[in-house]
């Protein structure tokens, strides 16, 4: 109502309905489980971030990411079900992560996406563990401590299914970006 930025995360359907009643123009991204206002934030930061994904069911982390990218105004794109098993759909992407500034990869099983991207492409890179997988994947912990122990340079890791966080941080270092260009 005072035109303010508002963003919610973790939203199930059922809280959303509660949320449109006093916010009726509300858009709600239900696979990344939050919710906006309608008109989008025109893109304030300079730089760019891909969200990327290992599989597909690492989407709803990925969406929430990209929708809190979008509420802080950061330009972002998305790049969805590129893990390592299929190594030549990341490698199919190469010069669209070039383009990039940050990227956010989304992971779950053992987390090795973040290591390879952050090898392939050299970028700042925030990755996300998931606590989707199978086997013994313990809800996420594997994933959490493949990236961890990631040997690629520059590879920071935030918590289990924290899109939020890692989109957060992704345009904290495109302010940084900014800033340095415009001190040079």
């Amino acid at each position: 109502e005072r035109g303010t930025q508002v963003l919610g995360t973790r939203c199930s359907p059922e809280v959303f309905a509660a949320v449109r009643d006093r916010l009726p123009r509300a858009v709600y991204n239900e696979r990344g489980r939050v919710f906006r206002p309608p008109e989008p934030v025109p893109p304030q930061l300079r730089g760019r971030v891909a969200v990327v994904t290992a599989g597909t069911s690492d989407r709803a982390v990925a969406e929430e990411a990209l929708e809190t990218l979008h509420a802080l105004g950061a330009p972002c794109e998305s790049i969805y079900d590129v893990g390592v098993a299929g190594l030549h759909r990341l490698l199919a992407h190469r010069d669209r992560l070039a383009a990039c500034d940050v990227q956010i990869v989304v992971a779950g099983m053992e987390g090795a996406l973040a290591s390879v991207a952050a090898g392939v492409t050299g970028k700042p890179t925030i990755a996300v563990p998931t606590s989707i997988g199978y086997g013994a994947s313990f809800g996420g912990v594997a994933a959490l401590l493949g990236m961890l122990n990631s040997c690629a340079t520059g590879v920071t890791v935030v918590n289990i299914d924290n899109g939020f966080g890692a989109a957060a941080a992704a345009a904290l270092w495109l302010r940084q970006l900014r800033g340095l260009e415009e001190a040079r």
